[in-house]
């Protein structure tokens, strides 16, 4: 028992993939988060998935294999003879926990919106530590680009989009972009953070166990994975969707400075009195869709 009480301590609430062989957890969930927030947030609703009957559902898409374990995606687009940018959609959950499902709803209505999206699936801490996660998102990219006809996907445009952690990804990946088959031409942050080590941040255990130590232990990994490190004049434009909680956008300010020296497009929409986890309920929800189509809109000319 004490075994179990402690691996509950250590993981929160956990599983064992029989697929991937490998623990999960299964802390950070639309449900659990819902039951959090409503205590605060009486009045809110998990937004649903409406589906529309022009856009194509594809899932589990396998995108890139590790010995015997695959990763896989889930693709929302729209079959027509128009190719339209690609949305790539990174679920939150503290780079330790959340799965792609989270982004179901996202997908969906995006697609509607004459997107093609992708939720991707990707190395959580408790398997993998940075920078798997990066790599295996950017390896998402070039699958997507290799297989854009297959979706309707121009090449030239992709975005990347992610929340919470998985906004702290985006940021990272968009600022990275040395390769050009994984690379993007617009980034969504909601709610990532910029900056580990940041006077804003409030990052300590739950990202020393993606980054592999604390900071007094390896501070320039901690600074190798903070987006702010990187952004430079190849930047792409990005959009940030915030929360108005100061930590979730820890470096927002600073990075803000540095793309506006070099004249690269940027927005902030506040999302005011909403929990961290906005882009899972109503109210909230159609105003996150509508500001990220109408900053896509913008940037890929719609």
């Amino acid at each position: 028992m004490k075994k179990v009480y402690y691996l509950i301590l250590i993981f929160g609430l956990c599983f064992y993939d029989v697929n991937s062989q490998n623990l999960v957890d299964t802390s950070y969930t639309i449900q659990s988060t819902f039951a959090k927030d409503r205590k605060k947030f009486p009045f809110i609703q998990i937004a649903k998935v409406y589906k529309d009957k022009r856009v194509v559902e594809e899932q589990e898409i396998v995108y890139k294999e590790i010995d015997s374990r695959g990763l896989h995606l889930d693709a929302f687009y729209k079959k027509s003879k128009k190719l339209n940018p690609a949305v790539v959609l990174v679920h939150g959950g503290g780079w330790k926990s959340g799965n792609k499902s989270q982004m179901e709803s996202l997908g969906n209505a995006m697609a509607t919106k004459g997107y093609s999206c992708f939720a991707v699936e990707y190395r959580l801490s408790p398997e993998a530590q940075y920078p798997a996660a990066v790599l295996d998102i950017k390896e998402a990219i070039q699958f997507i680009r290799m297989n854009a006809l297959k979706y309707n996907v121009d090449g030239t445009k992709i975005a990347v989009l992610g929340c919470s952690s998985g906004g702290q990804l985006a940021a990272l990946i968009g600022t990275t972009n040395s390769t050009s088959t994984s690379s993007v031409q617009a980034i969504i942050d909601m709610d990532g953070i910029l900056a580990f080590k940041h006077p804003e941040s409030q990052e300590g255990k739950v990202a020393s166990l993606w980054l592999g130590g604390d900071y007094e232990s390896i501070p320039e990994i901690w600074k190798e994975a903070s987006a702010l490190t990187h952004v430079d004049q190849n930047t792409p434009p990005i959009l940030f969707i915030n929360s108005d909680m100061p930590r979730f956008h820890a470096g927002r300010t600073d990075m803000i400075e540095i793309l506006n020296k070099y004249n690269i497009y940027n927005e902030v929409k506040t999302i005011p009195n909403a929990p961290h986890s906005f882009w899972f309920f109503d109210p909230w929800f159609a105003t996150t869709v509508d500001y990220s189509v109408q900053f896509l809109n913008r940037i890929f000319n719609k």
